[in-house]
């Protein structure tokens, strides 16, 4: 797990990027310009995000509705991974990703961070990360941006409570809504093996 502990922050043009020990992953907070009649930001620009780390250009803009409890992963994709960066717009989540890089010094290590359309920040998410959240308002409106197109079929996952990984998810006082694909996922020690991975 990487905590917040060991976040390091930085500022760079209209946006602030939180970094930790798991390379790559990238906490976004916009600047945001208000009055009284509302609001302002900047949700992307590719000179800021450059800056920032982050040269990748997308292709595909995504978006989901989702009641409280629901929990969407951990997935990711097997022969066309894609960068992610991802935010909400309505309600919260605890979105969480997974290093699944052979060979990176933190492969099984896990992020979490709250992103909710009142803190406004954004999660970029490189290649061969899972990715997976957890609703906690009672609706949220989730919005991502992926550098290569969705390829039906392509999709590989991991159980969201695998005990090896050991993702701390928030407690919602319910059930977790979860459907049967995503509780059907190989565990973690399958997903070595299958791969040659020790």
């Amino acid at each position: 797990m990487c905590t917040y502990d060991n976040i390091r922050s930085i500022e760079l043009g209209k946006i602030s990027v939180e970094t930790c020990e798991i390379e790559g992953l990238k906490v976004i907070t916009p600047q945001v310009f208000g009055d009284e009649r509302g609001y302002f930001m900047e949700t992307y620009n590719y000179n800021d995000f450059k800056e920032a780390g982050i040269p990748e250009v997308f292709v595909q803009d995504n978006q989901s509705s989702s009641t409280k409890g629901v929990l969407r992963g951990l997935h990711f994709q097997i022969e066309h991974p894609q960068d992610k960066l991802v935010r909400v717009v309505r309600g919260e989540v605890y979105d969480v990703a997974v290093d699944l890089r052979a060979g990176s010094p933190t492969f099984g290590k896990w992020f979490g961070a709250l992103l909710s359309e009142e803190n406004k920040k954004q999660f970029f998410i490189p290649k061969n990360f899972a990715h997976g959240f957890l609703v906690l308002s009672d609706t949220a409106e989730f919005c991502y941006k992926c550098t290569d197109f969705y390829h039906p079929g392509d999709e590989g996952g991991l159980p969201y409570n695998d005990n090896e990984i050991g993702v701390e998810w928030p407690e919602i006082g319910g059930e977790l809504n979860i459907n049967d694909r995503d509780r059907g996922w190989p565990d973690f020690a399958e997903y070595k093996t299958s791969r040659g991975i020790k």
